[in-house]
């Protein structure tokens, strides 16, 4: 009768691994593309208890949101940030509130958006590292419009880059390639590698004399777009 060998799994690089049946296990996915759970955001607190201005309205266009004041009168010290911190959410209709809000106070904000930057990065960052791939195209899509917003806002981002850029360098990659398909993402601008290289040109020409170090030091495969 032949005995039938058992395989043992094991470690690498432990005695056990070394052993005439035994089956070495690969080490575990890293786990960078994984998306993590976002906690609960004050943006979803106050709007379920009716703190902000806005109603949702349906007209020709689609959905957009009505303000019940003017923008321009808004404190974008304690508004702007909450609006980014509901870049996480996903459900509607806070996802839709969160985008559409986000925009409309860029559009109208002018002066008050630079000295609101440091409060912004926080909520920015959460939602990057969410690693959910609708998460991060809206989040790209605001932080181009946050870049253009108004002056010398683009250079107050440059000390922030340590914080914004590492999800950057992990999915920078990240296309898709449909082969004889028809990308649909492109056209809806949710392809997150175009989107990320669009946003880092943006740093790049916003960002002033120091925006390229920074942004190759973060993203070392980034090419300049500065370049004649």
């Amino acid at each position: 009768m032949s005995r039938r060998k058992t395989e043992l799994k094991a470690e690498g690089f432990t005695v056990r691994s070394g052993m005439r049946n035994s089956v070495v296990a690969g080490p575990p996915a890293a786990g960078a593309f994984r998306e993590r759970p976002s906690k609960a955001t004050n943006f979803r607190k106050f709007y379920e208890r009716g703190d902000f201005p806005m109603a949702l309205m349906h007209d020709s266009k689609g959905n957009r949101i009505a303000w019940k004041v003017e923008i321009e009168k808004l404190d974008y010290y304690h508004y702007l940030p909450l609006f980014f911190d509901g870049l996480c959410e996903t459900a509607h209709p806070y996802d839709f509130f969160a985008r559409q809000g986000i925009h409309d106070l860029l559009d109208h904000g002018g002066s008050k958006i630079l000295p609101v930057i440091p409060q912004l990065i926080i909520p920015i960052t959460n939602a990057l590292n969410t690693r959910n791939r609708k998460v991060i195209c809206t989040t790209l899509k605001a932080l181009q419009h946050l870049v253009v917003s108004a002056d010398m806002v683009g250079q107050a981002l440059v000390p922030y880059y340590r914080q914004i850029l590492p999800i950057f360098n992990i999915f920078k990659n990240v296309n898709i390639n449909s082969g004889d398909g028809i990308d649909y993402s492109q056209r809806k601008r949710e392809n997150i590698g175009d989107l990320i290289q669009e946003t880092l040109e943006m740093f790049e020409r916003y960002g002033g004399a120091d925006a390229f170090i920074n942004i190759k030091y973060m993203v070392p495969t980034y090419q300049s777009c500065m370049i004649n």
